[in-house]
């Protein structure tokens, strides 16, 4: 297992870690098998969009927010609740197939680390298995 250390600038948002996940493949020297990408923070999440145009991340954020807003009658006491439920929502990790060393993605598609409560430094666990 490989753990990346992830630095969010803002309280959401959505940060490209396809390279970082592209290079432990390659590292692990995988050429057939799984990835899997997990946070292990329950206001986090990781998720799979396209990465070609940064207003889809930009979209997909100012979507969320208007589904979850940040402040609403919630009773949980730390503020964060909002991140919870994104985090909840999105889910904490991704499963790939690595194929001829490679993960499996369409055309359009990166991987994202996803923070609902920052700033902050977060981790993001990546698991390869196969041959």
């Amino acid at each position: 297992m490989r753990t990346l250390t992830v630095k969010s600038h803002k309280q959401v948002e959505l940060i490209d870690i396809t390279h970082d996940v592209f290079k432990t493949i390659l590292e692990d020297n995988i050429t057939e098998g799984l990835a899997v990408i997990y946070t292990p923070h329950t206001t986090a999440a990781i998720t799979i969009n396209e990465n070609a145009d940064p207003d889809v991340s930009r979209d997909i954020i100012m979507g969320i927010d208007k589904l979850i807003p940040l402040h609403d009658d919630y009773y949980h006491l730390e503020g964060n609740s909002a991140a919870h439920i994104k985090s909840s929502l999105f889910g904490a990790s991704e499963t790939l197939i690595i194929n001829n060393g490679k993960p499996v993605l369409g055309t359009w598609q990166g991987i994202y680390f996803c923070e609902f409560d920052g700033p902050r430094q977060r981790h993001v666990h990546i698991q390869t298995v196969g041959t």
